[in-house]
């Protein structure tokens, strides 16, 4: 038998067989006995669970909560909210079916993740389904009410883009969560502004929904169907199988270009339909391009489309740095793009390092922004002078600026993922310069619905939040691949396919709305639907049933 399994492991390495049920899922069976439900004073329900903490020990401990509903469903499970009766704190529960055979990706990554921008974990327990020997694992997270798609459907409602100020804080926060998990190798695989949580008090963003990350490790083959359409990297619609943390740097440019838009910049109809759509803008890649993306395509012939002058597609009055920074983002060669923690110290950033005391809209002092643990400033220690604002640079020993791995991917060297170690208050807020000539007391709040009087609040707010991407419409017709499973272009050779949480769907926390449009065909017939565990073909669902 573990001949067979063996040959499983090595048809399909992305997942590795299990001999046997993981440990946590056999131990889960007497946890599962322990879930409780009572009866409150005031008649509400309350369960009571055996749950592990999300970091630290393993010391399992029980855990009650209350006023649970559901908030959020789709193809991963079902997403509720509840109240913890110990603390009163609100947290998301995200339930997810067990793929008995698998150990859950999403899961192990959560447990290894602590950073200000990155939703927390609290605990995680395991719960019985109406069928015989069906588990289920619950996540139980801190909840966050709302997600940037929400506000910025709020204003795209009124033709209005969220103020300048607003974006620069929440990319700032989005990309000093990439340098953090790129650092640990770990790539997210869909970053889009469904998954990216907004506090709308403290104006907090924070990272969610892992179900489609993985620890990319050097020569290992990885699913090329992966991530939202509109933010999936072109090496990805090239059927790349060896990418890198790169296409996260893609998708958080399309972000990027979006909040500044009030639109997706690349709305793709199809797969090959999102390659049309970056080539209009972008131009044809040329044969170097293609190469580092996919060698497998370096023979295709494309029509040749000249690229869209960036200042042309956004508005007049978007600010230089913004399109500089998305330019250096939206590149073809992933090795060209931006590092996510050089992306932080770009000068589009450096008004939030002005020294002051300012504060936000509803008179609430900034989110910690400077506040590095000791493993952030190892990742690139040559940007220390360019990610600190300058009264807080003396703070800061010096260094060996080779000392890092480049946000490359790998783990930062001399520290650990849990360092306590911070630097500075982080209460370092807007100078209304370089254009964004607004009153603080009149801007509206992080997510407040935008009216015709905030136009111009806290930056430029335009009422035209239409792209102005025209010419280059010519029809480009090719024969990429159709990424279905394991994807085209070279992928075949690997016959990796795992679940692909990319589908419609609500976010981590179930906060988030309808997402952007996914075709995504991975096969998901194994009932796991996301939560990292691993989805298989029907035929080779029955194989591994067999083996195993």
């Amino acid at each position: 038998m573990k001949q067979l399994v063996g040959k499983l492991n090595d048809l399909w390495p992305e997942h590795s067989v299990a001999l046997s049920i993981p440990k946590e899922i056999d131990a889960a069976k007497e946890k599962i006995e322990g879930v409780e439900e009572t009866e409150g004073r005031d008649g509400a329900k309350i369960t009571t669970v055996v749950a592990t903490p999300g970091q630290g020990t393993d010391r399992v401990q029980e855990v009650s909560y209350t006023d649970t509903k559901v908030i959020g469903n789709g193809s991963f499970g079902v997403v509720f909210q509840a109240r913890l009766c110990d603390t009163g704190e609100l947290v998301a529960i995200k339930k997810v079916l067990q793929d008995r055979r698998f150990k859950n990706r999403e899961l192990q990554i959560m447990r290894k993740l602590e950073h200000c921008n990155i939703v927390k974990l609290l605990y995680f327990f395991y719960s019985s389904g109406e069928k015989r020997d069906e588990v289920f694992l619950n996540l139980v997270l801190e909840y966050i009410p709302e997600t940037v798609y929400k506000v910025a459907r709020q204003y795209a409602k009124t033709k209005q883009t969220i103020p300048i100020n607003f974006i620069r804080l929440y990319m700032y926060q989005l990309f000093r969560s990439l340098a953090y998990i790129h650092s640990l190798g770990i790539c997210h695989r869909d970053i889009k502004p469904q998954n990216l949580l907004l506090d709308p008090e403290t104006a907090v963003l924070k990272l969610c929904d892992f179900g489609s990350a993985k620890q990319l490790l050097h020569g290992e083959p990885n699913v090329s169907y992966i991530c939202s359409r509109y933010y999936r990297a072109p090496e990805l619609i090239f059927g790349a199988i060896n990418y890198t943390t790169k296409i996260d740097v893609w998708s958080a440019g399309c972000v990027l270009a979006e909040l500044l838009l009030g639109q997706p910049i690349f709305p793709g109809d199809s797969g090959v339909d999102q390659l049309v759509e970056v080539i209009k803008v972008l131009g044809t890649p040329t044969r170097e391009q293609i190469r580092e993306m996919n060698p497998n395509y370096t023979e295709f012939k494309f029509p040749q489309i000249k690229s869209h002058p960036w200042q042309k597609v956004f508005r007049i009055r978007t600010p230089p740095e913004a399109i500089n920074l998305v330019s250096q983002l939206l590149e073809y060669t992933p090795s060209a793009r931006i590092t996510p923690l050089k992306a932080c110290a770009h000068p589009f950033f450096d008004e939030l390092r002005q020294e002051g005391n300012h504060t936000l809209p509803n008179g609430r002092e900034m989110p910690p922004l400077f506040n590095f643990t000791e493993h952030e400033l190892s990742i690139q220690p040559s940007l220390i002078p360019q990610l600190l604002p300058k009264h807080l640079q003396s703070t800061v020993p010096k260094r060996p600026t080779n000392s890092g791995p480049g946000g490359e991917g790998g783990a930062a060297a001399a520290a650990s993922s849990n360092e306590t170690s911070r630097v500075g208050a982080g209460t370092i807020t807007n100078s209304n310069n370089a254009g964004n000539v607004a009153s603080t007391n009149t801007a509206p709040i992080a997510v407040a619905a935008p009216t015709g009087s905030q136009t111009n609040t806290l930056g430029n707010a335009s009422n035209n939040a239409s792209a102005n991407v025209s010419g280059n419409s010519a029809n480009v017709s090719t024969s990429v691949a159709g990424n279905n499973g394991a994807g085209g272009g070279g992928s075949g050779s690997s016959g990796s396919i795992e679940a692909s949480n990319t589908t419609q769907s609500a976010n981590n926390n179930g906060n988030g709305g309808n997402d952007a449009p996914s075709d995504n065909g991975a096969a998901n017939t194994s009932g796991s639907s996301g939560g990292g565990g691993a989805a298989v073909s029907t035929q080779q669902q029955q194989t591994a049933t067999t083996m195993g």
